[in-house]
């Protein structure tokens, strides 16, 4: 079976010459995807015809317009029918491709998501699942910033679309789920978390929640998925990138400082390439929006080809275990359902 992936590769901060590598180097490693490159024809022409690839894996799919990334997303998407974000997510709407990627704007790339591929049944709000390093390989932390506000019912939903791609992506069997708060005890929290946390606790669809978390534990073994609303996941997430570049650069520095320590950085190489890996956006490749009725994957603005290689790779896998399906089941099982939301 063919996996067939659209990807956005204007708007974001490095040219669509960079972003076309990245998908070349996927298309010649795995023979099972076919890419829709989606913007200005004769720009990505002239990048493919210097590059080797298989016969019938790209297809290039023209747009005129770009979303730049300082422009209003919903206001944006509805002036720009022709733009790549647009034209993209219209391409999973239509089925003619089952995910979408795109470095662009994230609240475009969130609204096209929405409203021009839509929410799976049930759903009351999509939430983006974003991939923290840890002492136990990995940490899904969602909402990372689809939602500003949320419900204790959407929490709810969060962690029951979390627990299918732990499962799934991660490979575990029972995820322990984590509630996102100010104090491990019951009691610590807000309105918010207080009565979630009685949703995540009582809900039989939850095979393992572990109670509260705090922001520490994201990074420790403690459990595979932190749920929270989007406005903590998002400054989570913002903050814990500002620390890994700071941290990162402090040892470029102190590394640099004579010839003791550049010999030590030298015996250490191999080391600190691992450390560097594990905190390096780039090797995810990107955030899967879950939720909707296809796969996105949201990458970072600055994306270059090899997180454009890895957001491929992300895509594949999503499709490749379904997780669409499996969302839909989960959140449909029991009758929930037939509750649209807002």
């Amino acid at each position: 079976m063919t996996i067939k992936i659209a990807v956005d590769v204007m708007g974001a901060d490095n040219p669509p010459s960079v972003l076309i590598e990245g998908v070349i180097n996927a298309v010649n490693k795995f023979s099972d995807i076919m890419i829709f490159l989606v913007g200005k024809q004769e720009i990505i022409n002239e990048k493919l015809s210097a590059l080797e690839y298989p016969e019938n894996s790209i297809e290039v799919v023209n747009s005129s317009q770009i979303i730049e990334m300082s422009e209003s997303p919903s206001k944006a998407l509805r002036q720009k029918k022709d733009s790549s974000i647009y034209i993209g997510s219209q391409l999973v709407a239509e089925g003619e491709a089952e995910a979408f990627v795109s470095p662009g704007n994230t609240g475009a790339v969130m609204a096209a998501g929405l409203f021009n591929i839509g929410r799976i049944s049930g759903i009351k709000r999509p939430a983006i699942v974003t991939l923290f390093p840890s002492e136990g390989g990995r940490t899904l932390v969602l909402d990372s910033g689809a939602n500003t506000d949320s419900t204790p019912e959407n929490l709810l939903q969060f962690a029951l679309m979390g627990q299918i791609y732990a499962h799934l992506i991660l490979n575990k069997t029972e995820p322990r789920i984590g509630l996102l708060s100010i104090g491990e005890e019951k009691s610590k929290g807000n309105k918010l978390t207080s009565e979630t946390y009685d949703l995540l606790e009582q809900d039989p669809r939850i095979k393992k929640f572990i109670g509260n978390i705090e922001g520490r534990d994201v990074f420790s073994d403690k459990c595979d998925i932190a749920v929270c609303d989007g406005f903590t996941g998002n400054i989570v997430l913002k903050t814990t990138e500002g620390t890994a570049f700071f941290l990162l650069d402090m040892f470029k520095k102190a590394f640099k400082k004579n010839l003791i320590t550049k010999f030590a950085a030298l015996i250490m190489k191999s080391q600190l390439k691992e450390i560097k890996n594990k905190v390096d956006y780039r090797q995810y490749g990107g955030a899967p929006l879950l939720g909707v009725k296809g796969v996105v994957i949201i990458s970072h603005g600055s994306s270059d080809k090899t997180a454009i290689y890895n957001a491929v790779l992300a895509a594949r896998r999503n499709v490749k275990n379904d997780i669409v399906r499996e969302i839909n089941d989960i959140i449909n099982r029991e009758g929930e359902g037939n509750e649209q939301g807002e």
